[in-house]
Formats: structure tokens, sequence, C-alpha cells
């Protein structure tokens, strides 16, 4: 899941807690060319302000303008955008089209514990499906893991699955920190940097991320990773970087990955092998060197292609299928 949907449930918890009704929009389905995917969400208040997204723009506009007429008055609806079946007022201009599931949840105390679940596991370490009925009749969760999909849909019901955000842990502070930090935000990461030196914490000025003033190894083996986590390490420190490659691969983490030249990264295979306690399985999950051979250069430019990587993986992209 990524970080904007995490803000999303946030903003719908803080709505529904003033006595606001809700209205929650889910993608359902995506066909042809579309913005967003299976899962993504969006939270509607009846003020007309909202949070999150479901295309480039145009099917916002067009829900909020419905809402505000009056539409979407039943407990559960499933709606459909662009071609042949969408609102002749909205054609998505990608020429794609999408379905989307539109709950509207009264302030009540059912509604509320629901959105409390979907903010605690947003925050923790294992996914959960939402199962909606589509006659309005209730919702539950149940029990998922990270290769439950993301969405299905039946005559009667509708499953979607939730999990933790996506993380990004930045091991230690240099100059590519800072422009890693801000793409990773950009792609709707949480981001929690962890760095020990005073010094260091005192260069990195990226607002809306975390800081931690603790050696990385430690915020990792203190349960900082799931399994939407990425560890990068950046400053070709070995006191910093190895220690925090030592704990990654302890976690669940999806990508691990540290700085370093091809000869310097053969050295620190060698080392954490022969003085890390770590297996060479263990070792074959760290990215070394990190990220996309793209030529890099410029901090900016070595940023790009970590996140790059990060995000190959996590699409489930195989290097030579780029």
């Amino acid at each position: 899941m990524h970080h904007l949907d995490l803000q999303v449930i946030e903003r719908a918890l803080q709505w529904a807690n003033q006595g606001l009704t809700v209205w929650l929009c889910t993608v359902l389905k995506t066909f042809g060319s579309s913005p967003r995917e299976p899962g993504a969400m969006l939270v509607a208040c009846d003020t007309g302000e909202y949070l999150g997204s479901l295309s480039g723009g145009c099917v916002e506009e067009d829900f909020i303008a419905r809402l505000h007429s009056g539409e979407f008055a039943q407990p559960v609806q499933r709606v459909s955008y662009g071609g042949d079946n969408g609102p002749a007022s909205t054609y998505l201009p990608c020429g794609g089209s999408l379905e989307v599931l539109v709950e509207r949840l009264a302030p009540t105390t059912e509604n509320l514990t629901h959105l409390e679940v979907m903010h605690a596991t947003l925050l923790g370490r294992q996914p959960l499906t939402r199962c909606i009925k589509l006659d309005g009749s209730g919702k539950r969760f149940n029990p998922a893991n990270n290769s439950t999909p993301a969405v299905t849909v039946d005559a009667a019901s509708v499953n979607i699955r939730i999990g933790p955000a996506l993380r990004l842990i930045i091991a230690g502070i240099s100059s590519i920190s800072s422009p890693c930090a801000l793409f990773a935000q950009s792609l709707g990461f949480e981001v929690i940097v962890c760095d020990p030196r005073d010094a260091a914490r005192k260069n990195f000025a990226v607002t809306g991320v975390e800081v931690q003033a603790v050696l990385p190894s430690v915020f990792i083996a203190s349960g900082g990773c799931h399994a939407n986590t990425a560890v990068v390490a950046l400053t070709h420190d070995p006191r910093i970087d190895d220690l925090a490659m030592i704990e990654a691969v302890r976690t669940e983490a999806f990508y691990i990955g540290v700085m370093g030249s091809q000869q310097t990264s053969q050295q620190r295979a060698e080392r954490l092998l022969r003085s890390g306690g770590l297996t060479e399985r263990q070792v074959a999950r760290i990215a070394m060197p990190i990220g996309l051979n793209l030529g890099s250069k410029t901090p900016a430019e070595i940023a790009l292609a970590v996140m790059a990587d990060i995000v190959r993986l996590y699409r489930g992209k195989q290097r030579h299928a780029l």
C-alpha cells in the first residue's frame, strides 16, 4: 500500500470523528490504460473536500459533482468510468476505463471501528482483506498475505487487500539521502532516516520525513521493517552500512541495498560472510552495487537509480526485462 492510502484513512477517521459522513472510494478494476491501479483509494465528505486519487483528475471532479447532486446515498455502490459503460460526462483521456466501489460511511461506532482497524493495518506489519457485501448488509476483515490479490469481486461481495504502507528506511545521511527521500515521497513511500551523527542530521532538511537519532541497525532490529519495506544504506561508512545490512537481511524487507563500487561491494560481501555471520543466501538478498546501472554521476541521478530499482522489484520486474 502507498503512503497516500494511509493519509486517506487518517482523513476519513478525522472527518468521521467530527460526526461527518464520509464516502470511501476504491478502484476495483481497470481496463486499458489507467493512471491508478486496483486498490487505490479516495475519501470525500459532504463538504466537498476529498483526499486521494482514482484517476488523473477527471473521475474525481465528476464524483464530487455527483455527490453534491445527491447521488451515492446507498451504503455500497459500484460505478464505472470511461469506455462504453461510464457516464457520458466522463471519458478518461488515457482511453482506459475503471470501476469504483463507493461506500457511504455514516459516523457510527461500527464504521469508526472499521476505519480504525484499516488505519492500524496500514501502520502495522500484517495485511488483511476487507470483505464488503455488495447489498450493503455488512463488512468484515479476513486474514491475508502479500500474495493475496489486491481486489477480487464476485456476485455478492468485494474483497480488497490492505496492508502496511510502503516504507523506505534510509540508513545513514549522505549527499544521496535527501534526493532519495524526495523521490520516495513523490512515489508514496513513508520515509524514515536513521543516523546517530548530530552533524549529519543537521545537514538533512527534507520536510515530512521522520529522522531517528539512532544507528539504523538498532531501528531495524527493533521492528522497523515489514514486508513492504525497502532498506538502503548510502553512507560509504561500513560502521553504519554493514551493521544495517546485517540486521536488514533478517527481516521481511522486500528490497535491501547498499551503495559502493563493484570492488567495494565484493569486499563487503566477503566481510559480511567472514565477520558478519551472514550466510551466502542472506548476502545474495543485498543489492550491491545498489540501484539500476544508469551511468549515474550526480547525487540526484544516483538517487533516481536507487528508487527505480526499488520500484522495479516491488512491481516484480526482472532487470533483463527492462
